[in-house]
């Protein structure tokens, strides 16, 4: 419930700030007039928060700041209106490149199960598609499909605890070690990356922040203990953080498999001659890049290390004997 005398049970971070204004504004500009205490109740922020982010809005607009280059905001009489700067009612126009990496990023959140605004995102992805054309995205559809993680049984409650800062008591099987592990976590942050859902937590069996992938979660029980937020970051950070023992891939792409270098952790890309690329990765582990090699076929080459490579062709003629 909003509280009324402005307090906070715990500090907004940046990230919470911006969803909110994502959907509070779109909002208020087709609802004008709307009363504070109604948008307080809809949104579930107190009158000191709401009036803050209308504040933001004020300094919000492009150079060179004058009255057509920023959001107008009005309260008066206990009612708000909302008027949006000039360059709001200009078409969007993305170059070739903004547009495929919009697309591929959209299509893998449309297909991730557990997300409720998938139909409205999947709507506008067809009209993206639609105006990209087949030329442009190729068999880029099939292939992220294909990346999306399975189902998430924890998910909504997942969610709740990041909302009401409630600590969480979780089994955690990890694929890297094959050990399932009792853990008590704070939750900040639920979000999507490459096709699945993440956890970022603070752990409290190692004591150091952790991120959890959510279709590994195995149960989760309430604790009834409430946590402090520590600001950790959510969607957009590296899923991976490279150590000494890391191992440095080379691969080749096909053009049609371009797309692996905007969902992976890269630290070279080079074009290639074909239109394809050629791309350094790091891995601590090489099993899900067997996966990952195995599903692209024809479309990628292992350049180094040679271990892999003959791992993804053993890894091969073993998938081909089952069918045989």
């Amino acid at each position: 419930m909003p509280r009324s005398d402005g307090a906070r049970t715990a500090p907004r971070k940046a990230s919470e700030r911006l969803r909110r204004l994502l959907v509070v504004v779109p909002y208020l500009v087709r609802h004008p007039g709307t009363p504070v205490d109604e948008a307080m109740e809809l949104f579930g922020v107190s009158e000191q928060e709401l009036l803050d982010d209308l504040d933001l809005l004020f300094v919000s607009g492009l150079p060179p700041y004058g009255p057509g280059d920023l959001i107008d905001v009005d309260v008066q009489d206990g009612r708000i209106w909302i008027g949006m700067a000039d360059y709001f009612s200009r078409p969007l126009r993305p170059m070739r490149a903004e547009a495929l990496a919009l697309y591929l990023q959209g299509t893998e959140l449309a297909e991730t199960p557990g997300l409720e605004e998938a139909p409205a995102l999947s709507s506008a992805l067809d009209k993206l598609a639609a105006a990209l054309g087949p030329d442009a995205l190729g068999g880029l559809p099939a292939r992220v499909a294909a990346t999306a993680g399975g189902e998430v049984e924890w998910l909504e409650d997942l969610r709740r605890a990041t909302t009401e800062r409630e600590r969480l008591r979780i089994e955690y099987h990890a694929l890297s070690t094959a050990e399932t592990t009792e853990r008590e976590i704070d939750p900040e942050e639920v979000f999507v990356a490459l096709g699945n859902w993440y956890v970022a937590a603070w752990d409290h069996r190692s004591d150091a922040e952790r991120l959890f992938r959510a279709d590994r979660i195995r149960s989760v029980a309430r604790t009834g203990e409430r946590f402090e937020p520590r600001g950790l970051e959510g969607a957009g950070r590296p899923l991976y953080t490279r150590g000494d023992e890391d191992l440095d891939v080379r691969l080749r792409l096909s053009p049609d498999a371009r797309w692996v270098a905007e969902y992976y952790e890269t630290t070279a890309v080079s074009e290639l001659d074909d239109g394809g690329l050629e791309i350094a990765l790091p891995a601590r582990r090489l099993e899900w890049l067997e996966r990952l090699l195995l599903r692209l076929g024809a479309d990628a080459q292992v350049v180094e290390p040679k271990e892999l490579k003959d791992r993804v062709a053993e890894l091969a003629r073993r998938t081909r004997k089952r069918y045989v």
